[in-house]
């Protein structure tokens, strides 16, 4: 089985996923240890009390509390080996000075107390808007980029010294020296006077006044104004500065600190923790979510990239996360390089360079008789079926036996890994590849090694025996687990014989250094090659270890790009299926099915060929254009027959609660050809587990992409899970939700829930217990919630106030991030600072969430959270579904703002 050996003291990003399962207590400790070392950092520089080494050395004890020492120190060293100005250009936009000078300036301080001097340029876009709207001038955008008048660039020019003033005066407040650097570095032409008037394409960069001051000890901060050689200030983007900054001087990081905290796949609303450009791009470009932002961030990076050395990468990161993300093997944020294709051998007789096919399996192994096995190892080989994997420089190799006549699992036999192949990520390129072509695989690795935790992530169950631990994924059956685990109680690592590599390479080395063949342990010279983990902080599980659904809930598994399954149940047939979909709806008077109608009326890719209503029959349809369309009465049995006929491909059941069964069961049972989608508005079928859950930005979307049976969330209860899903695993007691929503949520029959005279001066509380939507929102988020619904004067939105305790003391900038990284990428949900307001979201297809008042004792929260009751509260998000399941864009027909 697994032969996984790792050069000694390799600097690996090993297990990138797992920084999303880091506990929560890691995550708060960030800001703490971060303000920790700027205070001790000023307090050194004032007093002059401690060395320079005796800072580093705290510095990395602190630093312990996201990583281990051993990852601290490595990368140190790493970010050590180059010159200073060679270490990392920091790109800072200007909302990151505005909301997180705090923990900007903190994790700017952690780098220049280690030694480490990284070049800063900042911008400050969001204060030249308002500056400008303030002083009654227009922002003009042209192909996104601002066009720049006199006017604005005085405006901006200021702006830009004072911003970048108070950002040197809080790095001096803190200890740490630094220097603006507001002109004299970027030299430019106009981009296109014409069109942009004022503004610069650099061609020149003079890094004398970043090295000068560097060599004064001082941190380097710049603006992105740039000059003419007549002296003429032109405006430059911030990140075509920090771009033009890095190909001069050729760091080994550019880090581009964002509030989003990275990139994210918007079809599994999944943060990517890390693209191998040559492996990914041309895959990535291809994919439907990848556009707008997503896609033009890549599509430079990729320009940037090209032009620089293979050592370089790209880091997308939330500044409070700066430090994990540059010292710890998990990282934080997005991480792209250009990394290395990869190969693939089926034969012994495929490698062009045998030899050195010999020299990548004993490299690090140089211990007695080493060289001998791995020749016979490779003859072995020959008259083996397997496949290798590896990358043009072999970097990295694995090795898998696939599955024999005797078994249907494929054998993981050896995976070597060299520092470079850990830093560029191939290893996760490898692995993914092995996983696409292997459904089931089974390996083994020592207990004792370094890069444990990273197998524990890409397992899905393990058992440990005498040092040695089994991984295995793809074994669904329960027998298979329990003949896989008998055998390997039983035999251990020698369960295959002569498949493991490194097995054979152990005995060998004890039979030559005469060591027991009954004695566990490796030789001296073995023990050299492996260094010992001190990142492995997961125990190691004494029984099969699974990975229940819910532990995704509400946090995905960080997903690497590689790992998108290259043909997604919905991703095809979203660029395929361009036949409009039939459409029938049922239950068509009331306000919702209106506001259906209205949405499908302007969908490209959807037809509504028949609207059902009992009081309406006969009547002609208003507000749809496509085709003249009258009221009708269908009943199930009219449903039975139409669907026998495939006449409807969804079927969308705008009914009061408890009355749709009799036309669900007609479509059952008519079974048509095309097998219909039915997406239900009521709450009949929100607790059926055999429908799906039609909430897109909390459940899985292929799960809603492969679905026939879909159940709709109620108004209440989708603005309340929106609103607390991100808090879930930090509850420390029952969250209650106070909701008023306006008198369109009491339908339109009659009642003094609508009665408009009846509401005038008041509020009406109802359901004071047990309402449905609390039942819902429980059941969801597998949390008990207390919900008190209410109506109010308004006719149309919803306004929540959410008290939620908490399990331990946390900031509302803490809570606020959380909610921003959750619902970052999400197109219909908007996180704010301030309390939403029901006349804002009146009308939107959206929830804005915001508010994020804590209490003086830090342990409860109040979030606010409104959503129109019309539209995602029902509609939009019908639609949403209605997209996803007949095969269309996510957000088609949806106006988005």
């Amino acid at each position: 089985m697994l032969a996984l050996r790792s050069t000694a003291g390799a600097v690996a990003r090993r297990a990138r996923k797992a920084a999303s399962r880091l506990p929560s207590t890691s995550a708060r400790t960030l800001p703490k240890v971060a303000t920790a070392v700027a205070l001790s950092a000023r307090r050194d520089y004032a007093s002059a009390a401690l060395d320079n080494f005796s800072t580093r050395s705290t510095v990395v004890q602190l630093l312990s509390n996201i990583g281990s020492k051993r990852e601290v120190q490595q990368y140190l060293s790493h970010f050590s080996s180059v010159s200073s100005q060679q270490f990392a250009v920091i790109k800072v936009g200007g909302a990151i000075i505005t909301e997180h000078l705090e923990s900007l300036t903190s994790a700017l301080a952690f780098l220049n107390h280690v030694g480490l001097f990284p070049v800063v340029v900042h911008g400050a876009g969001p204060q030249l808007n308002k500056l400008l709207e303030d002083a009654g001038v227009e922002p003009q955008f042209e192909e996104g980029i601002r066009v720049t008048d006199g006017k604005t660039l005085a405006v901006a020019r200021k702006l830009f010294l004072e911003e970048n003033l108070k950002l040197v005066e809080k790095l001096e407040e803190m200890g740490v020296r630094a220097r603006p650097i507001t002109s004299g570095v970027f030299g430019a032409d106009y981009l296109d006077k014409e069109k942009y008037n004022l503004v610069g394409k650099i061609n020149k960069v003079d890094k004398g006044p970043i090295e000068a001051a560097i060599n004064a000890g001082c941190l380097p901060i710049l603006t992105s104004m740039a000059e003419t050689p007549e002296g003429q200030v032109l405006n430059v983007n911030a990140d075509v500065a920090a771009g033009e900054l890095a190909r001069e001087l050729q760091p080994l990081k550019i880090v581009y600190l964002s509030e989003k905290g990275g990139l994210f796949n918007a079809d599994t609303n999944e943060k990517i923790s890390a693209i191998n450009l040559d492996e990914e791009y041309d895959y990535l470009m291809s994919q439907w979510w990848c556009r707008y932002g997503t896609r033009l961030k890549i599509k430079e990076t990729k320009q940037l990239l090209d032009g620089l050395p293979r050592t370089s990468s790209v880091a997308i990161i939330h500044p409070a996360d700066l430090q994990k993300e540059l010292f710890t093997d998990t990282g934080a944020g997005t991480l792209i390089r250009r990394g290395n294709k990869l190969n693939t051998s089926t034969s012994v007789s495929q490698f062009e360079d045998l030899e050195k096919l010999k020299e990548v399996l004993v490299r690090d192994r140089e211990g007695l008789d080493a060289r001998a096995t791995v020749d016979r190892y490779v003859d072995g080989l020959k008259n083996r079926e397997f496949k290798a994997y590896f990358d043009e420089p072999m970097d990295a190799l694995a090795i898998v036996l696939t599955p024999s006549a005797e078994t249907s699992l494929a054998n993981l036999a050896t995976f070597t890994i060299t520092k470079s192949g850990w830093l560029t990520n191939v290893a996760d390129n490898v692995f993914a590849a092995i996983k696409k072509d292997h459904p089931k695989l089974v390996w083994t690795v020592k207990e004792d090694d370094e890069n444990l935790t990273w197998f524990f992530d890409k397992a899905e169950g393990s058992l440990s025996k005498d040092g040695e631990v089994m991984f295995w994924y793809g074994i669904e059956n329960g027998d298979e687990v329990k003949e896989l685990m008998t055998e390997f109680t039983k035999y251990g690592r020698a369960m295959l014989g002569d498949a493991n590599l490194e097995a054979r390479l152990h005995r060998a080395a004890r039979a030559a250094s005469g060591m027991s063949a009954s004695m566990h342990q490796p030789s001296p010279q073995m023990q050299q090659a492996r260094a010992f983990s001190t990142s492995a902080r997961r125990p190691v599980s004494k029984t099969p270890r699974t990975t229940p659904r819910s532990l995704a809930f509400p946090f995905p598994s960080r997903g690497y790009a590689t790992t998108t399954n290259p043909n997604p149940p919905f991703g095809n047939k979203n660029s395929s299926n361009t036949q409009p979909a039939k459409v029938a709806l049922i239950g068509a008077r009331g306000y919702t099915g209106q506001a259906l109608i209205n949405l499908l009326n302007s969908h490209p890719n959807m037809d509504l060929c028949h609207v059902s209503s009992r009081e309406l029959a006969g009547q002609k349809l208003k507000g749809y254009e496509k085709r003249d369309i009258t009221y009708e009465n269908l009943t199930p049995e009219d449903v039975r027959r139409m669907e026998e006929k495939g006449e409807i491909d969804c079927w969308v059941m705008a009914l009061p609660n408890g009355v749709c069964k009799p036309f669900v069961d007609a479509v059952d049972q008519g079974k048509g050809p095309q097998n219909s989608v039915i997406v239900d508005l009521s709450a009949d079928y929100r607790f059926d587990n055999k429908w799906t859950y039609g909430l897109p930005e909390l459940v899985n979307r292929s799960d809603i992409a492969k679905a026939t049976r879909i159940s709709n969330p109620g108004c209440y209860a989708t603005a309340a899970q929106l609103g607390i899903a991100p808090l879930v695993p930090f509850l420390g007691g029952q969250p209650t939700i106070f909701g008023v929503s306006g008198y369109s949520g009491a339908g339109t029959k009659p009642s003094p829930k609508n009665d408009v005279e009846n509401l005038a001066n008041n509020i009406i509380p109802y359901s004071l217990t047990d309402h449905i939507h609390e039942r819902e929102i429980s059941s969801q988020l597998g949390v008990e919630v207390a919900f008190v619904p209410h109506v109010a004067m308004w006719f149309q939105g919803i306004h929540h106030t959410i008290s939620m305790p908490l399990k331990d003391k946390m900031t509302s900038r803490d809570i606020r991030q959380l909610y921003q990284e959750r619902y970052a990428g999400e197109r219909l949900v908007k996180v704010i600072g301030e309390s939403p307001s029901v006349k804002a979201i009146s009308g939107k297809h959206g929830v804005e969430i915001g508010g994020f008042g804590v209490h003086s004792s830090g342990k409860r929260v109040v979030v606010c959270a409104t959503i129109d009751n019309l539209l995602k509260g029902a509609a939009t998000q019908c639609l949403q579904n209605m997209n996803l399941a007949l095969g269309f864009a996510e957000y088609e027909g949806i106006p988005l703002d």
